[in-house]
């Protein structure tokens, strides 16, 4: 079993790395977790993991700066089917447009926009923290998983998603924010897996669990 994290310049590589070597070896036996920006090295991968901190358009730009790489991920995610799962803004560039900085275009794998959090002013920005899931429709990315457990959240930018039936889960920080999306072999998370415990690694269990 092969899981290929992407490398644009920004995320919790390692963190992540070792959350799946950890999640993996109790699945499979002969498991490889890369971290990698080499195109060539997403053959073969039974799943794809895109790590993201910063901002959008920089995410977007450092994305477009590894030649080849933006093409060969609609190749492996879209057109062959490969699980793919985005964490942070590497869910958030799943969306049509960002607005962060500068109007940028995403990936477009999920019709929306990523747009600055407007909640109550009480509430601090970015989000930074635990928050509750609140499980919008089931799906295997959530299986086991329930309203009483909390994930760790960091970001000013919320993904508004066009089609509601896509969101899986959802956070309440004054407004919903949604935290976690799905559309067929492709998940994104607004939080970080890799930074909420056992909830964390029980998501990452059933992102390797999907066929």
């Amino acid at each position: 079993m092969k899981v290929t994290i992407i490398d644009c310049g920004s995320g919790n590589l390692r963190s992540a790395q070792k959350a799946f070597e950890k999640v993996s070896s109790n699945l499979y036996k002969n498991t490889k977790i890369i971290i990698t920006s080499i195109v060539e090295d997403l053959e073969e991968s039974d799943f794809i993991v895109l790590p993201g901190v910063g901002s959008f358009s920089d995410f977007i730009n450092g994305m477009k700066k590894i030649n080849g790489m933006q093409e060969a991920l609609n190749y492996y995610v879209i057109k062959k089917g490969i699980p793919f799962l985005g964490i942070c803004v590497g869910m958030q560039v799943l969306a049509t447009k960002g607005y962060e900085n500068e109007e940028t275009e995403g990936l477009n794998w999920i019709s929306g926009s990523v747009r600055k959090i407007k909640t109550n002013a009480n509430l601090p920005i970015p989000q930074m923290g635990w928050n509750n899931l609140k499980i919008k429709k089931n799906h295997p990315i959530v299986n086991n998983i329930s309203e009483k457990d909390h994930t760790y959240f960091v970001h000013s930018y919320l993904f508004d998603v066009n089609d509601e039936t896509q969101i899986i889960a959802s956070v309440d920080y004054g407004v919903d924010i949604t935290s976690i999306v799905a559309k067929d072999n492709v998940i994104g998370m607004q939080f970080h897996p890799e930074k909420s415990q056992k909830v964390g690694l029980d998501l990452i269990y059933n992102f390797i669990s999907m066929e």
